[in-house]
């Protein structure tokens, strides 16, 4: 009997494999530069469906790697069984507890919307279409992460299946190492199957973007480290160097220019907001500015993000600090091939040791640095590794070699985020909990 076969017994979604019409296009990830040889696709019904799956592939000797949409997809994934969680979209807010509880494929947006108009919001991040669970198992870097820490230390519970294939829910009570492991570590012991966690305050929201000349940059970027070497908890604000490309769709005032961006979110009053983000009212040339008062659930506009797939290169780093030297070397030519390079504020509650805090930890550098580029053939490519290799180069005495676990990119390994002692308890977790290697993560923490 063929593996297809196989699975269409065990298990009631839908299963895809080679020669099946919508294989290669359900196997996919949405960073469509990452190659996935699945050896099959597997959309589960429900939770139930997770556990049949788990339970074929033990017996069977095969591994298991679950993606909502594959946001963080590594690229690891050859001869695996491909997991889509999608159909598992339960959004359950109970306002009145400041508690959501969504399945593994409900995406952020679908949270944002729904706690809203309780005044109410998750940890999100800057897109609207990252899977709450994926983003999550990996720390969860978001917007408010400067008041109240990674998405992951506000996670009170998670429902999984082990590799046994048995149910059970997770909880620091019920199985501390496990529940301290799933809080940032990656998720790749078990397969998490939805998450309760808590929501937090935001009756007001002021956010959004500025827009100007890439001729400003030197302006923009001595402002943003005079905002952020005093900016309270509640304010969040990232530095973006943009390149946009000639593409059809964009807007004309976009379309072939080189930019610089200021995006922002404040916790709080409209007033107090504008106070704080004042110095960047003094710089001329403005081409946009899209802040105001916004309900949370337009947060995932402000960036303004693909929400479609696309092919990206990614590289990140943690910057120990923003000074001369590290102005000087951002600005340093234009930032072509790529597309954007990005300094995000942290600190905060991020510096800070959560109590009780999951395997994420705390960051102590101050800011981080994101570049991306969009490889649209193998020369450009190839252009962007080099570019992005080139900053990271002249900027490497002021990183620290580590780098969030939701900055890595495809080819990296967990070992890239986390110090030793976490790492090696991640592992202990991995070989008591996996001891057979049912299950893939995007970032393995054993290596390949």
């Amino acid at each position: 009997m063929t593996i297809g076969n196989e699975l269409r017994r065990a298990v009631r979604g839908r299963v895809l494999v080679a020669g099946d019409d919508g294989f290669e296009q359900a196997g996919r990830p949405w960073n469509l530069a990452v190659e996935q040889p699945v050896r099959a696709v597997v959309e589960a019904r429900d939770a139930d469906d997770v556990a049949a799956l788990v339970g074929y592939a033990r017996r069977a000797g095969l591994a298991v790697s679950a993606q909502p949409s594959g946001h963080g997809a590594g690229g690891d994934v050859d001869g695996v069984i491909l997991l889509r969680t999608g159909r598992l979209d339960g959004v359950d807010v109970r306002p009145e507890e400041r508690v959501a509880r969504v399945g593994a494929g409900v995406k952020w947006g679908e949270v944002l919307a729904a706690a809203s108009p309780h005044g109410l919001t998750g940890l999100a991040g800057s897109s609207p279409v990252v899977s709450v669970v994926g983003y999550t198992l990996g720390g969860g870097l978001s917007w408010f992460s400067r008041r109240h820490g990674f998405a992951a230390d506000s996670v009170r519970a998670f429902d999984i299946v082990d590799a046994e294939g048995d149910r059970a829910t997770v909880s620091a009570g019920s199985d501390p190492e496990l529940f301290w492991a799933l809080r940032g570590g990656g998720g790749d012991s078990v397969l998490v199957t939805g998450v309760e966690f808590d929501l937090h305050p935001a009756p007001h929201l002021y956010g959004g973007r500025m827009l100007w000349p890439a001729e400003r940059a030197p302006e923009v970027l001595a402002a943003f480290r005079e905002v952020t070497a005093e900016a309270p908890d509640e304010l969040t604000v990232w530095f973006t160097l943009l390149n946009f490309p000639p593409l059809p769709g964009l807007p004309d005032f976009l379309r072939g220019r080189a930019l610089v961006a200021v995006d922002s979110t404040f916790l709080g009053e409209a007033g107090r907001a504008q106070d704080l983000l004042r110095r960047f009212d003094k710089i001329d040339g403005l081409v946009m500015d899209s802040r105001g008062t916004l309900p949370v659930a337009e947060l995932g506009g402000i960036c303004a993000e693909p929400t479609d797939p696309a092919p990206v290169l990614t590289r990140a780093e943690l910057l120990t600090g923003l000074d001369d030297a590290v102005a000087a070397a951002l600005l340093a030519g234009p930032i072509g091939p790529l597309l954007s390079v990005q300094v995000r504020h942290l600190g905060g509650a991020l510096a800070r040791p959560a109590r009780d805090g999951g395997a994420c930890g705390h960051l102590a550098e101050p800011y981080s640095l994101y570049m991306v580029g969009i490889p649209s053939a193998p020369e450009v490519a190839a252009a962007i590794g080099a570019r992005q290799n080139g900053i990271a180069g002249a900027l490497a005495p002021h990183t620290s070699g580590r780098r969030p676990y939701t900055f890595l990119s495809p080819g990296d390994e967990a070992a890239a985020a986390f110090p030793g002692e976490i790492l090696a308890r991640l592992r202990d977790v991995k070989r008591a909990r996996d001891p057979h290697g049912v299950f893939r993560g995007n970032y393995p923490v054993l290596g390949r």
